[in-house]
């Protein structure tokens, strides 16, 4: 059986899109009193942006407002809209983006200079000023910081790169050449290169090779030499120094790292980690630190190496510098415990809850009974000597120095075993041939007694607890919520400023949800 349904009964709301109204609706009615743009509006109109303004020379044709521009790209960053272009647009059809521009439109030039050069060396003053306004309202206290890190991918091309590692064995197989074509010069024409001879071979740049291919030509000059020699002379002579020079400029952009990409030589080459397995693959990218409180973010830096260890005491005066002071407590994981780090937070009075390699392990019990670790061996400080479990003395036998990428030097004192070949035991103790012997850092020792007494604390296990929920979360926020995996622009003071842009939106966007 077919049901009719009376077609007259039913009800439409009057639709008339070309309708003309006699008075437009106001924006400022159609925006939710309690949006996160009104958060925005509201901050940015409470900051002082004198600096910024500073930026503005004057003359000529007027310009956007700095407080308006600052605006819209901060509550892009916040809706997640990254491109200028793409800012650009929604100022046409985006009526939270209307309202907070006053119906200004700048195009997305005119937006992109603003972000890479006039907010250039200005926006982490200001960024400062949004932290002691959430320090003012008592939403963060500024004691205590969570410190982590993360790589971002770089804006550049992953399959354009230099390695330093490449530049040395190139170097080295140059080296080898050219000792090569002196010691057959020699051979040649020794009385011509008596003394002439270059005073070593250790540093090889242009200069040099230049030098000592005329040297070679003067001396063979003349004289019968093998067809192949005279190759190997004629292609060193046209290609060597330019590629001796094109090595030394790249040295000078390397600065100690071990590559760098080709269209952004700012960035490093690091393994990224694309999936929870840690699958991935290398990338150009930097590694972001940030230090939050209650996930609002209170400082950010951006790093070239990919060790967190060498980047805390640079994070660390970035907030000194910022806020003319130090929290009291700093929170971590084991990727930032070193003794230069715990060093450097000890003579600033920073309580550092910093873990450091094996601490996990240290409170399993295999590790604390098992006799043959060094670190359970019994210690004689009377006679500065180390006791193994079958009796036998471990001696000192001097103290070495070395110094890590930082230059900052260790001192590590060695003791060494006598007689442990007939030991029935051997195996156990340590797999080396010869007698045992260990290594002790008497300073880190100490450091890491005071981090383990700290971290097993009642607040330190509390810290422990919130650590991975303060920070960790913040990252997961950024990378999964605002979709932020790479950096649009290049180069390490535009991307600082992408960086600032994303902090700036995130403390934005908590405080909204907050409120």
């Amino acid at each position: 059986m077919q049901i009719k349904i009376d077609r007259s009964k039913v009800i439409f709301k009057d639709y008339s899109p070309n309708q003309i109204l006699l008075l437009p609706p106001s924006l400022e009615e159609m925006i939710d009193p309690n949006h996160p743009v009104r958060i925005v509006n509201q901050v940015v109109d409470s900051l002082d942006l004198d600096n910024l303004i500073k930026k503005y020379k004057g003359g000529g044709t007027s310009s956007y407002h700095p407080k308006m521009m600052l605006k819209v790209i901060v509550f892009g960053y916040l809706s997640n809209i990254y491109s200028c272009r793409k800012i650009a647009q929604a100022l046409h059809r985006d009526i939270y983006f209307m309202w907070l521009s006053a119906m200004s439109y700048p195009d997305h030039n005119t937006l992109n200079r603003f972000r890479s050069e006039r907010l250039n060396g200005v926006l982490k003053e200001i960024f400062s000023q949004v932290v002691m306004l959430l320090v003012d309202s008592g939403v963060i206290s500024m004691n205590e910081i969570f410190l982590d890190g993360t790589k971002i991918e770089a804006n550049a091309n992953r399959y354009t790169f230099v390695w330093a590692k490449s530049i040395k064995t190139n170097k080295e197989k140059i080296k080898k050449q050219i000792k090569e074509l002196w010691a057959y010069a020699e051979s040649v024409a020794k009385e011509e290169l008596e003394n002439n001879e270059p005073e070593g071979f250790e540093k090889i740049d242009e200069q040099q090779v230049r030098k000592t291919i005329e040297t070679i030509d003067k001396a063979l000059k003349g004289k019968e030499v093998n067809k192949q020699v005279k190759a190997k002379l004629s292609k060193v002579r046209k290609k060597w120094p330019e590629i001796l020079k094109r090595y030394e400029q790249q040295e000078e952009l390397l600065e100690g790292r071990n590559s760098y990409s080709k269209t952004d030589p700012d960035a490093t080459f690091f393994r990224m980690k694309e999936d929870h397995l840690g699958n991935g693959q290398l990338k150009p990218a930097y590694n972001v630190q940030i230090s939050t409180e209650n996930q609002f973010i209170v400082g950010y830096t951006e790093h070239q190496l990919a060790a967190d260890t060498t980047t805390l005491k640079e994070h660390m005066e970035s907030l000194r510098q910022q806020y003319d002071k130090l929290p009291q407590a700093v929170i971590t994981d084991s990727g930032y415990g070193s003794e230069e780090n715990y060093e450097y937070l000890e003579n600033n009075y920073v309580e550092a809850y910093v873990k450091y390699n094996y601490f996990h392990k240290e409170q399993s019990k295999k590790w604390k009974e098992d006799p043959y670790r060094a670190d359970n061996l019994i210690y004689n400080q009377d006679e500065d000597y180390y006791l193994c479990p079958q009796g036998k003395k471990l001696i000192f036998n001097g103290e070495v120095k070395r110094t890590n990428d930082n230059g900052y030097e260790q001192a590590i004192r060695v003791y060494q075993s006598q007689g442990c070949n007939g030991c029935l035991v051997k195996n156990l103790c340590y797999k080396a041939k010869g007698d045992r012997r260990i290594e002790i850092n008497r300073k880190l020792l100490e450091y890491k007694r005071k981090a383990r007494e700290r971290l097993t604390s009642e607040k330190g296990i509390e810290y422990r607890r919130r650590r991975p929920v303060d920070v960790e979360a913040v990252f997961g926020i950024i990378k999964q919520n605002k979709n932020y995996r790479k950096f649009l622009t290049r180069g390490l003071e535009k991307t600082q400023i992408e960086l600032g842009l994303i902090a700036f939106s995130h403390n934005l966007s908590k405080l909204a949800t907050k409120n």
